[in-house]
């Protein structure tokens, strides 16, 4: 039987509007699985008949994260946030955790697994990290734009095999201060965290990067979505 995987929704503000990304869609389809976007909401009824059918849910990029989330203020340099979409994240990533259900965080996911489990977030790397490396790229975003170490004896590793990984770079905001119960899987060439998993869980990991563009290029990439929708299925 191919796994269920429920997708979060993207969120327009300018159209006020539910969107997606193919990539997202595409790169699950592709590794067996079988994609639903969940509702945008709050409703916990309804976000636990989600839940329980799917066998694994996917964390999408987007908005900022809270700051109310790590306690912290928001800034001047805080990009956009949906108080609704970080509401409805928070019920089903504990949720998630609380049932060992597999998981993967892209971009805003690895964000906000960090500020939820009582990590911190840089507001915005450009005014607060200093770095020689620009992290919003420009399209096309299926290419690397720098490069990540993949830390050796952590899951990360072990599914994709390699010490190094051209990656490409979207996000405004990074992991400041690393949650507890997180541990680092890839740090790239500027000491950002760029890729985390939770021991002792069935599958719980998330990256900075973006590996619905990268997929049909990267068998690393792919191996990410792959390892995932395994345990999934599981």
């Amino acid at each position: 039987m191919k796994p269920i995987i429920g997708v979060i929704p993207l969120w327009d503000d300018e159209k006020e509007s539910i969107w997606m990304l193919p990539g997202y869609m595409d790169v699950l389809e592709n590794n067996n699985a079988i994609p639903i976007i969940f509702p945008l909401s709050t409703d916990k009824d309804n976000l636990d008949r989600c839940f329980d059918m799917v066998d694994g849910i996917l964390f999408t990029g987007g908005h900022d994260i809270n700051p109310k989330l790590y306690n912290q203020e928001k800034e001047e340099v805080c990009g956009v946030q949906c108080d609704k979409r970080d509401e409805m994240e928070s019920y089903l990533f504990k949720k998630a955790i609380k049932n060992d259900k597999p998981i993967l965080g892209i971009c805003r996911g690895i964000q906000l697994f960090n500020a939820l489990l009582g990590g911190t977030l840089y507001q915005d790397l450009p005014t607060q990290y200093s770095s020689k490396i620009k992290h919003t790229m420009i399209k096309p975003y299926n290419r690397g734009v720098h490069s990540v170490e993949i830390l050796k004896n952590t899951p990360l590793y072990n599914v994709i095999g390699v010490d190094k990984l051209s990656i490409n770079s979207y996000h405004h905001q990074a992991i400041k201060d690393l949650a507890p119960n997180l541990v680092a899987n890839a740090i790239s060439e500027d000491g950002l965290i760029e890729a985390v998993s939770m021991p002792n869980m069935k599958f719980v990991m998330a990256v900075q990067w973006h590996p619905e563009f990268l997929w049909k290029d990267s068998k690393e990439n792919n191996l990410i979505i792959d390892e995932f929708i395994k345990c999934a299925t599981k």
